[in-house]
């Protein structure tokens, strides 16, 4: 259809009557009908798992079901904690046994070292010092016989669980994958140019400290010039690739080959900027050992994770199937990998790496990024350039009055991304205000209409608004709308150009948001269709179709990830914040391109009124019970508990404090919603309140995440005393001495016995000043401040910790205290239901609560 213009020029553009309203749900359902029968399915899909009965037509496969069973013999061991029996005796019997068995049925070309290391050290993490000793690692290393080569693939995992967890998921599923690879590759008759260490690790959780034993002191360990890291943030699912490198994009080569790809940039960007409250045993081999490699984990079913609910009878067989299969794979590649004789030849920069549906791999190189994002934005700018020259010729319009419009276009299409964006945050920060975080928790489906369809609404309803009122404008609805899919794209241009330049790798992700617009664009002006709306939005729709799919798929994963995580990131921060910002950011690329095709129908605001409409509407589901975000036995809230003694100690020996108490750890954002029950132990103080007089509060904080969180952390006085199993933690002053002959500089000499997990604080005072010590030094070089905080623990070696401090002072005299220093004894090890007086006050926890509890000392000395 023709029409003329004001400018009597001829046209050809189709001027199109809009779809009457009652075909958008349709158009809407198309969009949810797509992820269903895709992206729901692929993000669960799994191999079959293989049985023992499998085993005779697969014969050098990995055997699922004799994993599992494997995990069942070391789960009946109990928790696996630093220091208790199952960890240090009857963990290392049972791999010995394990390994034993693997040599047995191994081909004679094979052989099979096996070494207990038992070591003591002490390295920085994060904010203290991390000091072991007598930490036990079970190393296997598997080679050809008469092999030379000296270059070795390392394969770790740790055995050890947190305080009261079975630890199946986290990481005994990992341990029995180990051993079920080691059992296939020693029975199969193919080359093994490079032997395979086989790391055991045994303190993981204290954090990384057998890692660091590992590769800072084990005779195998400068041989080791690769690593594959499995460890595990959930259970069960598909275990994903989330970091790799650093600097070796050779790596990639053989990942592409497992059958089971799972793989993102852009989780290994979130885990290393700190947005994951996790840490694995990869950042130590890589910063002490400077190994590269692989780390992969479990991070579905997050809710489980460090808990009691870990156990075998919740992890999924198909799930031993999907990671054996692919460590099974990588194991024997890399195990074969020339660049393994001379890694340092091929540290070649950073990758770019993501999988498609698990269906195929894509990785490329950080330069080969930055080459190809400024080549599709500068095409995209191209084209657009193109498109809107054209519409100036098609529609009449001058190109100054196109340009105009394509101005006040962009400028509504940026305010309408900043709408969407405080939209979500607004319901966020109100949900807070409520106290009713976290109601998507249990019930993701609530995430749609709190963040979703108020995002929705604020990218749609300024434009459709604006194009009500220019109806009447001679550049037809269909150019139009195109220019807010151009304004939408120069948008996310900016954003790429910008994350490429302070050198995001997520940029990517951006890039291909722009690069399948520029196709719908390219293949719009190449038929023309761009002339025809109808036409036009089919083609986008098209090319719209593959990025939708492939946002919402990672969209859906992150989700997966970071919900459970935040019921375990503290409770000073807002996590609905992270899940707006979230849904906004993906809303960017799945939806951007889709929603202006809404104005194609009438009664367009009356349609996206209905999205806030929806909004209001999730809102009061949300602060009603339906939304109650906490389950018992599968998503609980978690609290951590110690019932503890804590006795101050003043200069003349006198003691200013002495009181029982409960300290309580929340490790989310609506601990309030127990606010009642707590206050039924007793009368209940901030930790903070006590910061301000008292060195770390003065209270028994475990390591550094419990440091950090001191303020936001709770004290319940109480009469009883906790039924410490042991004799409390005992500080002994040996000696102290002059240094040198130099009165003005001293050195304190101190012992320590107590419990396998104590930690022990450092502070200065009266113009004191501490020169050196026996603890890593790290900190006092860097010129950290006091006071200090250095967490200890032991494994099989219970011997004096003997340590000494050097202080100078150079205006007052040692008669006034110099020292003050305090220690804190956890006897995590002890069986919380034998713990009676601590059991009652539990009681008083809701059921949905999950606790981590032990008793504690804390006492504090000044010197």
């Amino acid at each position: 259809m023709g029409f003329k213009s004001k400018y009597h020029i001829d046209v050809d553009f189709e001027v199109p009557k809009k779809l009457q309203w009652y075909y958008a749900p349709a158009f809407f359902g198309f969009w949810f009908v797509l992820y269903l029968a895709l992206v729901n399915t692929q993000i669960n899909s799994m191999p079959k798992a293989l049985t023992k009965s499998d085993e005779v037509n697969n014969p050098y496969s990995f055997i699922a079901q004799r994993a599992e069973d494997t995990l069942i013999e070391l789960t009946r061991l109990g928790p696996r904690v630093v220091g208790n029996e199952a960890n240090e005796i009857l963990t290392v019997e049972f791999l010995r046994n394990e390994v034993a068995k693997v040599e047995a049925d191994m081909l004679d070309k094979f052989e099979v070292e096996f070494d207990v290391q038992q070591a003591s050290g002490a390295y920085i993490h994060w904010t203290m010092v991390n000091m072991y000793q007598g930490i036990q690692n079970v190393v296997v290393k598997l080679s050809e016989k008469n092999n030379t080569n000296e270059n070795y693939l390392l394969i770790n995992s740790h055995y050890d669980s947190v305080p009261g967890s079975p630890g199946a998921a986290d990481d005994g599923s990992m341990v029995v994958t180990m051993l079920e690879v080691l059992r296939v590759i020693a029975k199969t008759d193919e080359p093994l140019d490079h032997p395979i260490v086989f790391l055991f690790n045994g303190a993981e959780e204290n954090p990384l400290q057998a890692s660091h034993a590992f590769i800072t002191q084990h005779k195998w360990a400068k041989n080791c010039k690769a690593l594959i890291n499995l460890d595990s943030a959930g259970s069960g699912g598909r275990e994903i690739l989330f970091q790799s490198g650093p600097n070796h994009p050779w790596l990639m080569n053989y990942y592409r080959k497992v059958p089971h790809p799972f793989a993102n940039t852009m989780g290994e960007e979130l885990f290393q900027a700190g947005f994951i409250p996790s840490d694995t045993d990869f950042r130590i081999f890589r910063d002490y050992g400077g190994v590269p490699g692989l780390d992969m984990a479990y991070i579905f079913n997050g809710y489980v994770y460090h808990t009691k609910y870990d156990r075998v009878n919740v992890f999924p067989r198909s799930s031993f199937q999907h990671t054996g299969d692919n460590v099974l794979a990588l194991a024997k590649a890399l195990a074969n990998a020339p660049e393994l004789d001379d890694t340092a030849a091929h540290a070649e920069g950073h990758n770019i790496f993501y999988d498609f549906l698990g269906w195929f791999i894509i990785f490329y190189t950080e330069t080969i990024s930055i080459i190809v994002n400024v080549i599709v934005g500068v095409l995209a700018l191209l084209a657009i350039g193109i498109s809107v020259y054209f519409m100036s010729v098609r529609s009449g319009c001058s190109w100054k009055g196109i340009l105009l419009r394509f101005g006040i276009t962009i400028g509504i299409q940026l305010v309408s991304l900043v709408l969407a964006l405080g939209l979500a945050v607004l319901v966020a920060v109100f949900m807070d205000a409520v106290d009713r975080s976290m109601s998507w928790f249990s019930q993701i489906w609530t995430i749609l209409g709190l963040y979703l369809f108020p995002i929705i609404f604020g990218m749609s309803i300024l434009p459709a608004l604006y194009l009500e009122k220019t109806k009447r404008d001679p550049l037809g609805l269909g150019f139009r709308i195109q220019l807010f899919m151009h304004a939408h794209c120069i948008s996310l241009i900016l954003i790429m150009m910008i994350m490429t330049g302070v050198g995001i790798r997520s940029a990517y992700l951006i890039m291909i948001c722009v690069l399948f617009d520029i196709l719908a664009l390219i293949v719009n002006l190449v038929t023309k269709w761009h002339r025809k709306a109808y036409w036009f939005a089919i083609a986008v729709t098209i090319c719209q179709g593959l990025p939708f799919i492939y946002f919402t798929y990672i969209c859906t994963a992150s989700l997966m990830t970071l919900m459970p995580m935040q019921g375990r990131s503290g409770s000073e921060t807002n996590p609905d914040l992270v899940i707006a910002a979230l849904m906004w950011l993906f809303s960017l690329m799945f939806a951007g391109f889709i929603v202006p095709l809404t104005m194609f129908f009438r009664k367009t605001r009356t349609i996206i009124l209905c999205f806030l409409a929806g909004t209001i509407l999730f809102i009061i589901i949300s602060v009603t019970d339906a939304a109650f975000p906490y389950q018992d036995n599968k998503r609980a809230q978690r609290y951590s508990v110690i019932h503890a003694h804590r006795r101050l100690h003043n200069a003349d020996g006198s003691i200013r404090t002495d009181e029982s108490g409960m300290y309580i750890y929340p490790q989310d954002r609506r601990f309030s919603i127990a606010e009642g029950q707590l206050k039924a132990i007793g009368d209940v103080h901030q930790v903070s309140e006590f910061c301000d007089e008292e060195m770390f509060c003065g209270m028994p904080l475990y390591n550094h995440r419990w440091s950090k969180a001191r303020e936001y952390s709770l004290w319940i006085p109480i009469k009883e005393q906790p039924e410490i199993p042991t004799v409390y933690p005992q500080l002994e002053l040996d000696e102290i001495t002059e240094l040198e002959g130099n009165e003005s500089q001293r050195r304190f000499n101190f012992s320590l016995t107590g419990p396998d997990h104590m930690t022990i604080f450092v502070n200065v005072k009266n113009d004191a000043k501490i020169l050196d010590w026996s603890f890593n030094d790290t900190m006092l070089r860097e010129n950290e401040e006091p006071p200090h905080f250095i967490y200890f623990s032991y494994g099989l070696d219970n011997s004096t910790l003997h340590f000494h401090i050097d202080v100078e002072k150079t205006t007052l005299s040692f008669d006034v205290p110099s020292l003050e220093i305090g220690i804190g004894g956890h006897w995590v090890n002890e069986d919380l239901n034998n713990m009676q007086q601590l059991n009652r006050y539990l009681e008083h926890f809701p059921s949905y609560t999950y606790i981590q509890g032990w008793v504690g000392t804390y006492e504090s000395w000044y010197f």
